[in-house]
């Protein structure tokens, strides 16, 4: 199932399959009827965009392994703090390369945080549309933009 939802960022489109969201992506494409847990999602997203939410509370699909283990490691950055690419390879014990890797392929951003990872000397990347700066624009939403200065 599907639904749709205006941001400030574009409109965003949630999916869930089995009871949990398995995927947020930007899109202008008809959505289905949704879900009662879509409509929850939905509403979620309107109170972190208006800045009264700061942790989601939804079922997610994370997955097993070592995406599992790096997405919830994402989770558990808290609200308005970042973490470094290094930071986070070194808890995982992996490389700050499959860290950056794993942040591109990230099926559920905003909700699973990986814009609060930030490169060594810079912010990294960040996939979604608007790039970089739909980044700084989340980071700013939570109060972290001192952190880009």
């Amino acid at each position: 199932m599907q639904a749709a939802f205006d941001t400030p960022l574009g409109r965003l489109v949630l999916t869930e399959d089995g009871g949990a969201i398995t995927r947020l992506h930007w899109g202008a494409e008809a959505a289905g009827a949704g879900s009662p847990l879509l409509a929850e999602a939905g509403a979620q997203l309107a109170e972190y965009f208006a800045g009264r939410l700061t942790r989601f509370d939804l079922p997610l699909a994370l997955g097993d392994g070592f995406r599992g283990r790096f997405l919830q490691a994402l989770c558990d950055i808290p609200y308005g703090e970042t973490r470094r690419y290094g930071d986070l390879a070194a808890e995982l014990e992996v490389s700050a390369q499959a860290v950056g890797q794993a942040c591109g392929a990230n099926p559920i951003p905003v909700i699973v945080p990986c814009h609060r990872v930030l490169g060594a000397a810079g912010l990294g990347g960040f996939s979604a549309p608007g790039g970089v700066e739909t980044k700084v624009a989340l980071l700013r939403l939570e109060g972290a933009a001192g952190l880009l200065i």
